[in-house]
């Protein structure tokens, strides 16, 4: 599907999110490839001092994250067109702020176990977020399982899976009910 295929039901801006380690630079990259839409990149966002903080093993904080919020926000406005954000977007309320900053937005939820979450994170020597802090992404966490215009799905599926699953709810007009995604 190409953007010359969306209709005027189709949303034009979709966050990927989850805790670190759950694919979603992988699955955001797949799903604006797939939809001709602009890929994001919610990290490269953050303030250096946030991520000099997180380089060092400290977790981000309410704080931390306003002006990277704002920043984002800004981002989803400028693309019309069709953007794809990846953000890890672990609470409600940094949520509901993005969606006020876009109206439409939808999140896929990528659902990942704490124990894969730190093999995946600790198998990516050199980047930004250490294995140290996967836990506190847990503790944060506040799944979207209630809000309207989010798809959850089970990140330890195959990359061509779950874009097409994101694709194809997108293009149903992204508000259909996400079914339970089973843990091990």
């Amino acid at each position: 599907m190409d953007s010359a295929t969306n209709t005027d039901s189709t949303p034009r801006s979709l966050v990927v999110m989850g805790v670190a380690g759950c694919g979603k630079s992988s699955l955001g990259q797949a799903v604006a490839h797939a939809l001709g839409w602009t890929l994001l990149e919610g990290d490269d966002f953050h303030a250096p001092e946030s991520v000099a903080k997180m380089r060092a093993g400290v977790a981000l904080d309410d704080s931390d994250r306003e002006g990277w919020l704002d920043r984002l926000g800004e981002q989803l406005r400028g693309h019309p067109e069709g953007v794809v954000l990846t953000c890890s977007a672990l609470r409600q309320r940094y949520r509901d702020r993005l969606r006020a900053a876009s109206p439409g937005l939808r999140f896929a939820f990528l659902d990942l176990d704490q124990a894969t979450a730190f093999q995946r994170v600790a198998s990516r020597p050199g980047h930004l977020f250490p294995p140290s802090l996967v836990a506190s992404q847990f503790a944060t966490l506040e799944p979207p399982l209630a809000e309207p215009g989010v798809l959850r799905v089970d990140a330890r599926l195959p990359l061509e899976r779950l874009c097409a699953e994101v694709v194809d709810w997108l293009a149903a007009g992204g508000t259909t009910a996400a079914v339970p995604v089973p843990q091990p």
